[in-house]
């Protein structure tokens, strides 16, 4: 018979971790030591709670409230008699889930790339702690003595900016991993941005308390170092400078004692505060731009890198048809000159000759137009060689419009696919101007390196300089021509007479034969076309 739990209970079982307790002490400890160092304008054990939760996860949270009951009923405790038990328990127990709820809320946005979120935390956490301790306050204390209003500027402002100084630290050490590049290429700004503030904070110590103004004006200087490395490091840069920025100028701050409210810090903290939200803010707009640009970039990357793989596989496909049509060629080439031989010998010589020059003039075509299926001379002696010979040459020499090319430089330093793409759009720039253009054209290649990096420029223009290319001509070479060139980093442009080309690759990869994976600078590509190169 089934047992029911309503009269049996329920069995709970508890495991207790022993690394959970020692977070505990050492959650419970951090708040104690920020304590010492804290005002009701810059209050630190605010940052230490919110920063906690952002560095352990849900299931550790249980020990994280252990540690702040324990630091209140340190704290607490001996003030049961003046402001009532009451107070004391529902005071200490309410801040820490009122938070944890917070943060809870906001775990859907931390897997964003924007960090705007942790202003959000910062905001909510400083109004709902104020709120939970004026309330209690003035429910439960037998006279109240801090005003609603002038309580509330106090603590929330000294809450916001305890948050903003600890919680961007631990945000960061959570999110070290996200970009292992970052701690290696901007340790040096940081390091230098570090310096500099803590040079200014220290100089502001070394004012006589009765310069406040020069004091106040130094102190707001610190920020120029600030907004520097949030200009430079995205929110990274914001999630050092702000904390540390905060810091100084909490740390050299002269403590009233007792503590008290002094005017001229709640001035200056409010300064910070509206300072630190503007540069955390900015720093994480930065910083997602550039994982928007990086993603756009990569994928431009990605799609030319597709687009070269997709050239060089269609460009095997063809070079693989080409061989098997020159294999073809030879078995016909051998079987006629059989046909030929027998023929002879039967006495058939006239036959035999008409056949003979026939099968030559043919398989001299055949020949042209299996190269004009794949240039195989291009694998063996080059660009400028496969232009020169085959079929390219005799469908150039029979339009009786096409100058001896201008061939200048060693194509051979380029990568095959780099060749095969500039053969490719050559010969589609040529026959798109033969066929829209009337007139002579003229054709001017040259292979040059610049640094490391390898390219060719080519040039296909009217040999009437004064005749401009036609709308719809520059409409077809854009349509038709641009993609080869963009897949290897170069460009495509009309000019006047002429269609320019440049296409170049990493000098590096060319070496190899392979295609480069990363297309240069269009500025360095553009170098190509200059006075000394083609003109």
């Amino acid at each position: 018979m089934r047992r029911d739990w309503w009269k049996d209970g329920l069995q709970l079982s508890l495991r207790i971790r022993p690394v959970g307790l020692v977070l505990a002490v050492v959650y419970a400890f951090a708040c104690w030591g920020t304590r010492k160092l804290s005002l009701d304008q810059f209050y630190l054990p605010a940052g230490v709670r919110v920063a906690a939760l952002l560095l352990c996860p849900p299931r550790l949270w249980p020990y994280l409230f252990l540690g702040e009951y324990a630091y209140f009923a340190q704290m607490r405790y001996p003030m049961v008699e003046k402001y009532g038990l009451a107070w004391v328990i529902l005071a200490s127990g309410s801040l820490m889930p009122t938070v944890a709820s917070i943060v809870r809320l906001h775990r859907r946005m931390m897997t964003t790339t924007s960090q705007a979120w942790l202003l959000s935390v910062g905001a909510a956490s400083a109004i709902a702690v104020t709120s939970l301790n004026l309330i209690l306050m003035h429910l439960l204390w037998p006279t109240p003595d801090v005003p609603i209003l002038t309580g509330a500027a106090r603590y929330i402002v000294g809450d916001f900016i305890g948050i903003l100084t600890v919680a961007p630290l631990a945000l960061l050490w959570a999110k070290r991993h996200t970009e292992p590049a970052w701690t290696r290429r901007f340790l040096a700004p940081s390091v230098a941005g570090l310096a500099l503030m803590i040079l200014i904070g220290v100089s502001t110590t070394l004012i006589p308390a009765e310069s406040a103004t020069a004091k106040t004006s130094l102190q707001l200087l610190m920020a120029l170092p600030a907004i520097a490395l949030t200009c430079l490091l995205g929110w990274r840069g914001a999630a050092v400078a702000v904390p540390s920025l905060n810091l100084i100028i909490g740390l050299t701050t002269p403590k009233p004692y007792p503590l008290a409210f002094d005017p001229t810090t709640f001035t200056t903290q409010m300064v910070m505060a509206i300072a630190g939200v503007a540069l955390l803010l900015f720093g994480s707009r930065i910083t997602h731009y550039y994982h928007r640009y990086r993603m756009r970039d990569d994928g431009e990357r990605n799609a030319i890198k597709l687009a070269r793989n997709s050239h060089i596989a269609s460009e095997k496909g063809l070079r693989e048809r080409a061989l098997h049509l020159r294999k073809l060629g030879d078995g016909m080439d051998v079987y006629l000159k059989e046909v030929v031989s027998w023929l002879k010998l039967q006495g058939h010589h006239e036959i035999a000759n008409v056949l003979l020059n026939t099968a030559t003039v043919h398989s001299r075509l055949f020949r042209a137009q299996a190269s004009m299926v794949y240039p195989t001379a291009l694998d063996q002696l080059g660009l400028y060689v496969a232009l020169q010979t085959g079929g390219v040459r005799e469908c150039w020499e029979l339009s009786n419009r096409v100058n001896r090319p201008r061939l200048e430089g060693d194509p051979c330093t380029l990568s095959k696919g780099l060749q095969l793409a500039a053969y490719r759009a050559l010969n589609e720039a040529v026959s798109l101007l033969l066929e829209n253009e009337p007139g002579q054209l003229m054709v001017r290649a040259r292979c040059r390196g610049f640094g490391s990096q390898r390219g060719i420029l080519v040039v296909v223009a009217l040999l009437d300089s004064t005749r401009p290319l036609s709308a719809t001509t520059a409409a077809m070479v854009d349509e038709h021509l641009a993609g080869l060139p963009l897949a290897y980093g170069g460009l495509v442009q009309c000019r006047r007479n002429r269609v320019r080309m440049v296409l170049t690759e990493t000098a590096e990869r060319s070496s190899n034969g392979s295609a480069p994976h990363h297309s240069p600078d269009r500025g360095k590509a553009a170098d190509l076309d200059n006075s000394q190169a083609l003109g």
